[in-house]
């Protein structure tokens, strides 16, 4: 299979007739094989009884059914698992990503050796509540990851199969998907520049809420990035130097007081009545306790069963 098409669809009964043929009118005739995979994110406005209509009209169509809406990154990664192709394009299925993009997108992978290309919609047809919020989140992510892209949350991407199917994505972690790729070793990631139209139907499916969870999901992904196969590295560095700093203020209380006992032959205070000790003696045992915390996340990390468990109800 030469090309997979994944798209996650939450409530887009009426844009995907309109997508889906957009899709055939470009693909039909220049791939000699290729497929659509379009994930029903648990909807309810008839998404996937429209699927079913149209899985008799195109056989390159694929679908899968989710129980309940898991968000776009569930969508996303059982898309990329189920995906044959060796090049693995995603598109937003409400319109705005143009499949008219796939050649081109296409062949910067095959041809132009990268192992992701991200969409880069520098002209948004968004109102300024959402394009204003976007570039800080963008430019915030670009400090993190040191991937100089412009549109990381970008719905329209193209992969390498084996980078696309390397990527564990669950929560809102879809915003990072190339970083998740840099992490992973996949270092050629490219950029181009793609249209962006009007929303057609319907409306947005994010709300403010998004900027928050995106941001706690950023702190994951940088920790996971560095430190996810080895949490000792974090953990247990934090609590050696945590557990050094304490038995060194302890230490140094004992020897001050056998200081003043040899010079003074009594001491103002005991080590026991001053509130240093008892920062010491703290700062020690949170040390003791970074360093069980690394322990266990290594134990753990090499024990976790998968923890991505999404229920399809369907699947055509």
């Amino acid at each position: 299979m030469e090309l997979s098409l994944v798209i996650p669809a939450y409530n887009e009964a009426e844009s995907l007739p309109e997508l889906i043929e957009w899709i055939y009118r470009v693909c039909e005739g220049r791939f000699p094989s290729y497929e659509l995979i379009v994930v029903d994110d648990g909807s309810t406005d008839g998404t996937w009884q429209v699927l079913e209509s149209l899985r008799q009209k195109y056989p390159f169509l694929r679908a899968v059914r989710f129980v309940r809406n898991y968000g776009k990154s569930a969508a996303l990664y059982v898309g990329f698992q189920k995906a044959q192709g060796k090049v693995i394009i995603t598109l937003d299925a409400d319109l705005q990503d143009s499949p008219d993009e796939i050649p081109a997108l296409y062949e910067m992978i095959v041809q132009g050796g990268y192992d992701l290309v991200s969409g880069w919609k520098k002209k948004r047809h968004d109102p300024l509540s959402k394009r204003l919020p976007s570039r800080v989140f963008n430019a915030v992510v670009r400090v993190f990851s040191g991937i100089p892209l412009h549109d990381f949350n970008s719905g329209i991407k193209a992969y390498r199969a084996p980078v696309a199917k390397s990527i564990e994505l669950y929560g809102e972690m879809h915003r990072y998907i190339p970083y998740l790729a840099k992490a992973n070793g996949f270092r050629k990631i490219g950029e181009k520049i793609v249209t962006h139209y009007p929303r057609k139907y319907g409306h947005t499916k994010f709300g403010w809420e998004r900027f928050l969870y995106g941001f706690l999901d950023l702190l994951t992904v940088s920790f996971l990035a560095r430190f996810g196969r080895r949490p000792m590295h974090f953990f247990g560095g934090l609590g050696v130097l945590a557990f050094f700093l304490g038995a060194g203020i302890v230490l140094w209380l004992i020897s001050d007081k056998l200081h003043q006992l040899r010079v003074y032959g009594t001491v103002r205070r005991e080590v026991v009545q001053q509130p240093l000790f008892y920062l010491g003696l703290t700062v020690l045992v949170v040390g003791v306790q970074l360093f069980l915390a690394g322990f266990l996340g290594e134990l753990i990390l090499r024990q976790s069963p998968t923890r991505d468990n999404y229920i399809i109800s369907a699947e055509l």
